[in-house]
């Protein structure tokens, strides 16, 4: 049995306290309050000015500017956190050490050590840890997994995530900015590098080789990365993501019978299949496309939300999809990745209180 007192009936409340005010979180609440057993109750922040902001603009009624208050208080069911990377283990611990279900954003830790320690602990106190990592929750995700055997022998897998960061300019300019700094186990790979890799691991696990080059910043931070797995003989991945160049391309999973494209591996709005092989020999080109997406009414956010919810109703630790697994190889996959790069963030060599 889970510790949390939450009733059993799946329509019930679930009270949360969020952790971290920018505007990730603002979007979550957002989606969430679309789940009508969503009820946020709490806010936390280092200082009573922002609390009580952001609590005036969400209209929650309960603010903390201690931690370890809020873990304890009887007020709060869940908690939402939205920290800087580098807080996240620490954060989720001490929640889960008072009873608390964690739904944690991506990346879920700074390192395998701290994501293993997280999940020991979400299995000790009997809660829910999940890792807030939204595409695979969606329908359209979902409708990528009932559609895989369309493609037949799997071939090869791609997903590109590059986005010109609205920070970079701030920081060739000489001002320091949190999403370049390695102090807060930030950069390309921890922040949208993930979105490339986490799929990958639910759809196929653990590559068998990695094989990663970048661009780092003079912070030490990778930027720009390119990273090519091998998980068999007949069936590779290649990964792209950069946080200083943009890119439109789709992701796709190619097998012998056609292709799967996605619009935005982060952000999955059209699924398609496009038949190969055998069927478009002599056409010069693929066949037509076959619409797989699904129409969602709901935000992006939502799901994850809904995902987290029903966990802690039907007392189950952790997600089918979202697995505590799946984070622990990803977050395997993204330090092999810094190695090989030779990135190195203080968490790394920072005991885990």
């Amino acid at each position: 049995m889970l510790r949390s007192k939450v009733s059993s009936n799946n329509n019930s409340k679930i009270r949360f306290g969020v952790v971290g005010t920018n505007f990730i979180t603002d979007w979550l609440i957002a989606d969430a309050r679309q789940d009508e057993r969503f009820e946020l109750v709490a806010v936390y922040s280092r200082t009573q000015e922002t609390a009580d902001a952001f609590a005036i603009k969400h209209q929650i009624p309960h603010t903390f500017i201690s931690m370890e208050a809020m873990a304890q208080s009887d007020l709060i069911d869940a908690v939402y956190i939205a920290s800087p990377n580098f807080l996240h283990a620490q954060q989720s611990i001490l929640f889960m050490n008072h009873g608390k279900h964690v739904l944690c954003e991506k990346s879920l830790a700074s390192n395998y050590a701290e994501v293993s320690a997280m999940v020991e602990t979400a299995k000790r106190n009997q809660v829910v840890l999940m890792e807030a990592m939204k595409p695979t929750l969606t329908p359209n995700f979902r409708t990528v997994i009932k559609n895989l055997p369309k493609v037949g022998v799997l071939r090869h897998y791609f997903a590109s995530f590059c986005q010109y960061s609205s920070r970079y300019d701030k920081f060739k300019a000489g001002i320091p900015v949190n999403a370049f700094n390695p102090e807060y186990s930030n950069g390309a790979t921890m922040d949208i590098g993930i979105y490339t890799i986490y799929p990958m691991v639910v759809l196929f696990g653990k590559p068998r080789s990695i094989c990663a080059q970048g661009v780092l910043l003079t912070t030490g931070v990778d930027a720009v990365v390119t990273v090519n797995f091998e998980y068999s003989q007949d069936f590779t991945a290649t990964v792209i993501y950069s946080k200083i160049s943009d890119s439109i391309l789709p992701a796709e999973i190619q097998g012998e019978k056609g292709n799967l494209v996605l619009d935005r591996i982060h952000t999955i709005r059209k699924v398609q299949f496009i038949p190969g092989g055998v069927a478009s020999m002599g056409k010069g080109m693929l066949s037509e496309p076959e619409d797989l997406s699904v129409p969602t009414e709901k935000g992006e956010y939502y799901y994850e939300v809904k995902e987290f919810i029903d966990l802690i109703h039907q007392q189950k630790n952790e997600s089918d999809i979202n697995t505590h697994e799946n984070s622990l190889l990803t977050i395997e996959i993204m330090d092999e990745i810094r190695r090989q790069l030779g990135v190195v963030f203080p968490a790394d060599s920072r005991a885990l209180l």
